[in-house]
């Protein structure tokens, strides 16, 4: 399982950046990366940047965690990945470091990111929205990586105690669920669910929500927070007879759904209405997979996996274009900054050169001559000397986010498709293997005749 939570630096960023990067725990500092900026200048780094900020806000920057499970991932691995999410939520526009600490049980990455963008000096907003995009997705990439994640609830992710507490059947959200689907049939209406749910031992809290306590539980619990079918709009649903949220039927694309699988569906054990209901979605589903089988001129299994590895080999050329750009883009993002404090800071540069008291000259422009001569060697880094013009770097730029929307686009267009094909694999093999299984049944029958 991987995890992330973020918090504000409002001062002694030097000490936070020094705790992270501490060669104790990061393997001797070969797990220590860096983007925009070097871990040892970091610090100066941010706080030029932050002084062409109109909106410098209170934080100096934000640190995010990612944990590990123990023994499931190793610390170059982990760094990797840290760097994968970094990348992709910070969008090569804030400076960064991270690390990958090595001292506990659990490997575990620190990110800490400048607070405002060297690329247009806005502020960085930290919010809900912003919260769980960043851990939805460490959750994506992951699972891309074959770790496990957060277990999802139905409408809320679940924290890995409330799972570990579910699995053990000492959850207080799973014991009120299954009270509530137990006493549900014989209810009236939702106040009568709730007196029954108080004679069972519970304790009610009304509000602009209804919440419940079991006995021994510290905290209430909101209805609506156990999932959709359990929102007190569609309890009154559910007691009704009426669809509720979640049974809403869906409208056919025409597109083939994935077969459920009802013979090891536990929803479909525990419940012959559920089952009933599958068996014949199921034969819509089936229908669907034929016609579009017969509509696009497939009519083997062949030709269905020639789709396939067409569509996964589509899938992967529109990704690794997709990865290219992005790291000509980060490239060029990087000559841009470097570039700007080179052109501001040489004139003060040439000042110290002539100066004939360097020492003196120094202490009053350290900050400065740092930053200078960092961005003179990332620019030779990066194979931008001579330094290129402002505006040529910036027609260069336009030229790759607009290949890179393209990209986009036609990534999405390929991974559904790719999902499609995939979809109508899986039902084909489904199809053929029932007959196979009933086979040896009529071969025991034939004999016992």
């Amino acid at each position: 399982m991987a995890v992330t939570k973020t918090h504000p630096i409002k001062s002694t960023l030097k000490a936070a950046i020094d705790y992270i990067c501490n060669p104790d725990k990061t393997d001797g500092r070969l797990l220590v990366s860096s983007f925009g900026c070097t871990a040892e200048t970091a610090d100066i780094e941010f706080a030029w940047t932050r002084r062409h900020a109109i909106d410098k806000g209170t934080n100096l920057g934000r640190h995010l965690i990612q944990a590990f499970e123990p023994g499931e991932v190793t610390p170059e691995e982990a760094h990797r990945i840290g760097m994968e999410l970094a990348r992709e939520v910070l969008g090569g526009k804030y400076e960064f470091v991270l690390t990958t600490h090595i001292d506990r049980d659990h490997v575990h990455n620190h990110l800490i990111f400048n607070a405002v963008s060297f690329q247009d000096h806005r502020h960085y907003h930290s919010n809900k929205r912003s919260y769980h995009e960043i851990r939805r997705t460490s959750d994506r990439i992951c699972k891309e990586h074959g770790l496990s994640v957060i277990v999802p609830g139905r409408d809320k992710g679940k924290s890995y105690i409330e799972h570990q507490a579910e699995q053990n059947g000492t959850s207080y959200k799973a014991k009120l669920r299954s009270a509530i689907d137990r006493l549900l049939p014989g209810c009236s209406d939702l106040e009568d669910l709730l007196r029954r749910l108080q004679r069972e031992g519970y304790e009610l809290k009304r509000g602009k929500y209804i919440s419940v306590r079991a006995l021994g539980q510290e905290r209430f619990t909101r209805l609506k927070t156990l999932g959709a079918d359990y929102a007190e709009e569609a309890l009154a649903a559910r007691i009704a007879g009426r669809p509720g949220p979640s049974r809403q039927p869906k409208q056919r694309t025409g597109k083939p759904s994935l077969l459920i699988d009802i013979q090891n569906n536990i929803k479909a054990r525990q419940s012959a209405g559920y089952k009933h209901w599958a068996t014949i979605e199921n034969l819509k589903r089936a229908a669907e997979t034929l016609n579009f089988l017969t509509e696009h001129g497939i009519g083997s299994l062949e030709d269905l996996s020639e789709r396939c590895d067409g569509a996964a080999a589509a899938t992967a050329r529109v990704k690794a274009d997709l990865r290219a750009t992005a790291k000509e883009m980060e490239r060029l993002t990087l000559t841009m900054k470097h570039a700007a404090t080179y052109r501001q800071l040489r004139p003060m540069y040439d000042q110290y050169r002539q100066s004939r008291d360097k020492e003196k000259f120094l202490r009053g422009h350290e900050g400065e001559i740092i930053l200078f001569e960092a961005a003179a060697r990332e620019l030779k880094r990066l194979d931008a000397v001579p330094l290129p013009a402002t505006k040529r770097l910036r027609a260069e730029m336009d030229e790759l986010t607009a290949r890179k929307s393209a990209l986009q686009s036609e990534h999405r267009k390929a991974q559904r498709e790719e999902k499609e094909y995939d979809t109508l694999r899986q039902n084909v093999e489904a199809l053929l293997e029932k007959p196979r299984e009933a086979e040896p049944q009529r071969q025991r029958s034939n004999e016992l005749e």
